[in-house]
C-alpha cells in the first residue's frame, strides 16, 4: 500500500476474541488526486486462510465435506454448508503446508500435489480476510467419515462424489460460499489439462 495513497489516522481494537474488530479512521487520494474526507469505518480481522479443493484424477472424483457455520444461521437454507477444505494460516507457516494439514485433519486425505487457483479476498469492503486457493491431487479411494479437530470443535462430514456430482450440486445452488464456488468452477474449466497434467 502507498503511503502517499492512503492515511491511516488512527486505528483503535474495539474487540478482540476469537477473531478481532478494528475501526480505522482514515483517508485515501480520489481519482481526481484531491484527498478524501476522513471516514470512519470498522473491519472484522479474521486472518488468512487457505482453501484446497481435493481432486482425484483417476477416478474422477472431488472431496467435499459438510459442517455448520454459524455466520449461516439466517440464510434461508440449511446452516451446514458443503464445502472444500480450509484452515487459518498461522505465523510462519507455509500456504502449502496450511493445504496438506487441512486435507488430514478435515477429510483423512492426502494432498500428493497442488496446483494454485488463485488469491482473493473474500469480503474487502468489511474484512481484511484473504484466501489462498488452491486444488489439491489426491486418491479418494477409501475417503469418507466423519473428521476434524475435537479441541476446535469441528464436526466434518466428509463426501467423496463424483466430478459430475459436484457440478450438479453447485449447478443447483447446494454449494453457497465462495471458496468452493470458485474452485469447482476453475475445475470446470481446467479438468481435462489437469487429468492429462496428473495422470
Amino acid at each position: 500500500m502507498s503511503l502517499e495513497k492512503v492515511e491511516i489516522i488512527e486505528k483503535t481494537i474495539c474487540y478482540k476474541g476469537f477473531f478481532s474488530i478494528a475501526r480505522l479512521r482514515l483517508r485515501h487520494r480520489k481519482y481526481d488526486g484531491e484527498w478524501s474526507d476522513v471516514l470512519t469505518r470498522e473491519i472484522f480481522e479474521r486472518g488468512h486462510a487457505v482453501a484446497v479443493l481435493p481432486y482425484d484424477p483417476v477416478r474422477d472424483e472431488v472431496v467435499l465435506i459438510e459442517q455448520f457455520r454459524v455466520g449461516a444461521l439466517d440464510f434461508p437454507d440449511d446452516p451446514w454448508l458443503i464445502e472444500i477444505v480450509a484452515g487459518i494460516i498461522e505465523a510462519g507457516e507455509d500456504v502449502e503446508e496450511v493445504a496438506s494439514r487441512e486435507a488430514v485433519e478435515e477429510a483423512g486425505c492426502v494432498i500428493d500435489q497442488l496446483e494454485h487457483v488463485c488469491d482473493y479476498l473474500v469480503s474487502p469492503g468489511g474484512t481484511t480476510e484473504s484466501i489462498v486457493l488452491f486444488c489439491g491431487k489426491v486418491d479418494a479411494a477409501g475417503v469418507g467419515g466423519i473428521h476434524g479437530v475435537i479441541g476446535e470443535g469441528e464436526d466434518i462430514q466428509v463426501k467423496v462424489v463424483s466430478y459430475d456430482e459436484s457440478v450438479a450440486l453447485l449447478e443447483s445452488g447446494r454449494i453457497n460460499s465462495a471458496a468452493p464456488i470458485i474452485a469447482l468452477q476453475w475445475l470446470m474449466m481446467n479438468r481435462e489439462r489437469l487429468r492429462r497434467q496428473w495422470l
